[in-house]
């Protein structure tokens, strides 16, 4: 059995460079295609580091780190993600955001997922907040790098309560796998009432 915890934000520094090697596994295949690069990720997890009122869980095979699911304040996130909030009525200071959530693709299929999402939405109800939000990247049909066994995650967070929020959507930019510089990609965000 896989156990899912919160990793203590005092040990955090200890495992941010395994956190930053799954995201960069992970993320690069698809949809996401990210050509990660370690010394971002190490400066963008630190954001973590940085505050107690964001959250790093751990999905754990002994102590071998296999996945990981953070979440923070959207207000505390990247700008260019609370800016797509700008023509809602959504209070981004009662919101709190779900980032990443990577897990090895051996490991998938045995509830992790759901572990992950309870964690965080428990987390965020405790330290107050009313609202979740999450953003998944959009990418056209017929994509020349899309698997053909491919299954996207909407069921899975419809089934949760998540929907997706009409006309919001944040513009990010990465390098992806198969392109020479960075572009942005659409992010649809979705959201849920704790």
């Amino acid at each position: 059995m896989i156990a899912v915890q919160q990793i203590p934000h005092d040990a955090l520094e200890n495992r941010l460079d395994e956190v930053a090697a799954l995201r960069i596994n992970v993320f690069r295949d698809w949809p996401y295609l990210y050509d990660g690069d370690e010394a971002y990720e190490r400066q963008y997890l630190q954001s973590y580091e940085r505050t107690t009122r964001a959250i790093v869980v751990g999905a754990f095979d002994g102590d071998w780190l296999v996945g990981a699911s953070t979440g923070a304040p959207l207000s505390e996130h990247a700008d260019d993600f609370a800016a797509a909030f700008c023509d809602t009525d959504v209070d981004i200071d009662r919101t709190f955001y779900f980032a990443e959530s990577v897990l090895l693709p051996r490991y998938r299929g045995q509830g992790v997922g759901h572990r992950f999402f309870d964690r965080r939405e428990d987390f965020a109800r405790e330290n107050g907040f009313t609202n979740i939000c999450f953003c998944a990247v959009v990418r056209g049909d017929g994509h020349p790098e899309q698997p053909k066994t491919y299954s996207p995650l909407d069921p899975f967070w419809e089934k949760r309560g998540y929907a997706p929020l009409d006309g919001v959507i944040a513009k990010f930019a990465w390098k992806d796998v198969d392109q020479p510089y960075q572009t942005k990609k659409p992010l649809q965000f979705w959201m849920r009432n704790l």
